[in-house]
């Protein structure tokens, strides 16, 4: 067998279609490790939750940032700057009695065409009592001075420039994601150039400091872009790969491994084995499988691994069990089945040492074709919204965006992303598997 399997890789370098099914495969492999290293699933599962508004300075519904590249028009991609990570932003000159200022300056180039979707403001202030005051003010390229406000700072706080309806009244009704970067001949139009945010604090207690942030959300975000909840949307392209692919494979090698056992069993004990295990097998092909699933998802769980359980049971009792036993019939009428029989090979060692292996070559090319069939499967189930209510998957983004209507509302990335990912995964399961069915079954090669 050992030597069947290395000419079968010999073989595949003359076969472009196992050359590129391959490299996919690998690539696709290189993606669910990175995210599981890069990732840990307990940080995956609390990003996509949301918790503790982890994702509250990201934009919603942005669109990748490497559409730019495509546009005309730039628009613009998010900036962030926080004095926490460059205190050179954050100024503090003692006055005195415990009292001093705290200033910061945000200064920024801004060249895009297009608006930002919205402008905030994070302050973390640490104090006993006396909060901390600070006020802002907006400086145009043009040198125009807008007063944004003034406010008392909570331990945590979040002003929402977008939203101040103050700051709406001195642009004249105009938003102030638009007001602020208008140009003032043009208000439909980008005023470019060098922008500042200017936060003047005083704080009232020894120890007592200010920190802040400025979040200019773009149009565009990362590498996907984001969703409804504001999610970065790279984080379940790159964990839905290892769920993807361990559901796939788990099925697929599962399914096949015990369908063979039992397939060889069945045509060497014969009697009331083959017979109980020939009733389990026409039971079982009438049964829908899909139907099923929706119910255990529905009154039971769905849990992927329940998922998974639940088609490994169906699938070994399929209609692969009786490809296998008409295989195994012909084996066992072999001359060395006789022979071993001969020098007392017990039925176990007969089964998994001459009956098995014999069969192997034409198992393999079987399961790589079945595992596309396994992760559709499970894009399916979440896509009715019966997916794992933890893991972020492909299945769940496409859920996502039927739900918000992603495809009405022109957020097309939403859909076309986690679609890409699950044709690239069949295309390149299918070029290998069809590749290693030539193979593995000379009466393919010719055709």
């Amino acid at each position: 067998m050992k030597a069947t399997l290395s000419n079968a890789f010999h073989q595949m370098k003359r076969y472009p279609s196992a050359v590129v099914g391959s490299i996919i495969i690998l690539l696709l492999i290189f993606m669910a490790i990175y995210a599981m290293i890069a990732i840990p699933y307990g940080e995956a599962v609390r990003l996509w939750r949301g918790a503790d508004n982890v994702w509250v300075q990201t934009p919603r519904n942005a669109r990748p940032a490497w559409l730019n590249y495509f546009y005309q028009e730039k628009q613009p991609v998010t900036m962030r700057m926080t004095t926490e990570d460059n205190p050179d932003l954050k100024s503090i000159v003692d006055l005195g009695g415990g009292v001093a200022t705290s200033d910061f300056l945000f200064e920024f180039d801004y060249q895009y065409d297009g608006f930002p979707s919205e402008i905030s403001v994070f302050l973390n202030a640490t104090f006993a009592s006396a909060r901390p005051n600070v006020a802002m003010k907006w400086i145009a390229p043009d040198g125009r001075e807008i007063q944004l406000g003034e406010l008392a700072v909570r331990t945590n706080e979040n002003f929402s420039i977008s939203q101040d309806t103050r700051i709406q009244r001195r642009l004249g009704g105009a938003l102030p994601e638009k007001g602020l970067f208008a140009d003032p001949a043009d208000p439909n139009k980008v005023l470019k150039g060098t922008y500042q945010l200017v936060g003047e604090g005083l704080i009232f207690e020894e120890g007592s400091t200010v920190d802040a942030t400025l979040v200019v959300y773009g149009q565009l975000h990362g590498l996907a872009g984001t969703d409804h909840r504001r999610r970065d949307i790279t984080v379940a392209l790159l964990w839905g790969t290892p769920v993807a692919l361990s559901f796939g494979l788990v099925a697929a090698v599962g399914s096949s491994i015990v369908t063979m056992f039992l397939g060889a069993a069945s045509v060497w004990f014969g009697g009331w084995v083959d017979w109980l295990i020939r009733r389990i097998n026409e039971v079982v092909m009438i049964l829908p499988l899909l139907p099923i699933l929706i119910m255990v998802g529905l009154f039971y769980s769905r849990s992927i691994w329940v998922m998974l359980s639940v088609v490994i049971l169906l699938g070994i009792f399929g209609s692969g069990i009786l490809s296998y036993r008409s295989m195994f019939l012909q084996v066992k009428e072999s001359g060395y089945i006789d022979a071993a029989r001969a020098y007392g090979a017990g039925n176990g060692r007969i089964i998994v040492r001459y009956m098995i292996p014999k069969i192997i070559p034409t198992l393999i090319p079987g399961f790589v074709t079945q595992v596309p069939a396994f992760v559709f499967l499970e894009a399916t189930l979440a896509v009715l919204g019966l997916g794992d209510p933890v893991l972020p998957t492909w299945g769940k983004l496409l859920n996502d965006a039927q739900t918000n209507g992603a495809l009405f509302n022109g957020y097309f990335y939403w859909v076309l992303e986690p679609a890409f990912l699950l044709i690239l995964a069949g295309l390149g399961f299918a070029m290998l598997g069809f590749a290693l069915d030539r193979i593995f079954n000379p009466r393919l090669r010719g055709i």
